[in-house]
Order: structure tokens, then sequence, then C-alpha cells
């Protein structure tokens, strides 16, 4: 989501108002995300409120505004595998082990930056199949159980996200290729 560049800018220098702003904004994104990753509105809930907290305290050091959004959703994917690492119910994971695991280079911040940009812009189904699989090492029937959908569907969702993912982060590239 774009946000306005003074409103951001207005939150790092402290400005309580501006960042209640954008975090109305930013609400609808953040329980949905919550929601697919912890499974319950209670967990989502605790887990948004626990992400404002940390961002609030942290935004002093957001050094690029235009990247409100993004950051503020690591902030929350943070909070959701924390929850769940809490809870015995996954071990969070690195963005740096699925652009190694994809063979793609990790020489600058660019890369983690497309790529989280490409995975919020899944389907919630294949994000969490992506996620699983790459970031957790778990087997497509292990998927498959946790999700509690066929095998098959397993597939079909991780073929499908791994081509979107592949379209995704070629345009990204080639559009950061031709602004630099």
């Amino acid at each position: 989501m774009k946000h306005n560049l003074q409103v951001v800018k207005s939150a790092i220098n402290g400005h309580a108002a501006a960042f209640e702003e954008l975090l109305f904004k930013e609400e609808k994104m953040l329980y949905y995300k919550a929601l697919s990753y912890v499974g319950n509105k209670e967990d989502a809930l605790d887990a948004i409120q626990e992400t404002a907290c940390n961002a609030f305290l942290a935004i002093g050091k957001l050094r690029k505004p235009e990247y409100f959004s993004t950051w503020l959703f690591r902030i929350l994917i943070r909070e959701c595998y924390r929850l769940l690492k809490e809870r015995n119910q996954m071990i969070p994971y690195e963005e740096s082990e699925l652009l190694r695991k994809l063979d793609r280079k990790r020489d600058d911040e660019i890369d983690f930056f497309h790529l989280n940009q490409a995975l919020s812009r899944l389907n919630s189904s294949y994000q969490t199949s992506i996620i699983l699989f790459y970031y957790h090492d778990l087997s497509i029937k292990d998927i498959s159980e946790v999700l509690e959908k066929p095998v098959s569907t397993v597939k079909t969702h991780l073929r499908r996200a791994r081509k979107e993912l592949k379209s995704e982060l070629e345009r990204s590239y080639q559009l950061h290729e031709k602004v630099t």
C-alpha cells in the first residue's frame, strides 16, 4: 500500500497520530495476513498488537519511508512466527534461507525486498505452502496434514506459487534494472 511519505516521515520523527493513521490504513492487511499465519482470530489480534507496539518503538529506525508497508509486514511475520514458536507449532524462518534454496543471489537488500513483496502478493494458501515447504523443510505429505488438504492440492499450490513467485521476481528485477 502506498502511503503519503510526509505522514511516514512524521511518524518516524515521533508523531504518534501519524503512526496511528498509518496503522489504520494497514489494519485489514495486518489482520488477514496474521490470520493466514496463525490460524485463529485471538492469536492474529495478539500478533497485530505486538506488531503495533514493536513498530511504534522501532519506527525511528526506519531508513526508507517508502518501504513502510514492507517493514511493517516483516515485523508482523516475525511476531506470527514468534507466537507460533511459543505454542510449539512452527519454527521461525529466515528469508535468506528461501533465497539460498531458490538459488537466488543474496548480495544486497533489494533481494529481500523483492522476495518479501512477491511473497506478500501470493494467495494465502500458496504463501503458506511455500513457507512450510522452503522455510521449514516439510514434505508435501506433512504440509497436507498441517493444512488438512489433499496431497494433490498442496502440489498444485506449490507449483502455482513457484510460477507466480518466479514471474513476480523476474518482473521485479527487470523493473529494478531499468531504474538503475
